[in-house]
């Protein structure tokens, strides 16, 4: 067995132990189009990190509009949601990623704020 591999593996495991490395966030897909959510209805753990990743796939300017949700929730980059912190506005063609952790179980309301009339509603389950 070579020895230097051994130490140097070993030096690895510590250096990650000690270093509180976090997983990477668990990656939640939502394309927007119109006039639909994809998926309509998201779960999330409470305490896990999370990447989600908002694509808009149609011609008109969309929101995700979750205010409970993102008022009970911690949100890694706050500069993703607008001013009041109640939506993600994505363009025609664009995509945000939002990096959040739930906090409070429940179920919390999804829709569109400029096309729920449309039917862009769904819903945000976090256990």
């Amino acid at each position: 067995m070579n020895v230097n591999a051994v130490k140097c593996g070993s030096l690895v495991i510590v250096a990650l132990s000690c270093c509180g490395l976090t997983p990477a966030p668990v990656r939640i897909d939502v394309t927007m189009t119109d006039y639909s959510f994809v998926p309509d209805h998201l779960t999330f753990e409470q305490g896990v990190n999370y990447r989600l990743h908002l694509e808009n796939h149609g011609n008109d300017t969309h929101e995700f509009t979750a205010p409970v949700f993102f008022g009970t929730t911690g949100i890694g980059n706050p500069e993703a949601l607008n001013r009041e912190r109640s939506e993600v506005v994505v363009q025609p063609g664009d995509s945000k990623d939002v990096f959040l952790t739930p906090h409070s179980p429940g179920t919390y309301d999804l829709r569109c704020s400029d096309h729920d009339w449309a039917g862009m509603v769904g819903g945000i389950v976090v256990r």
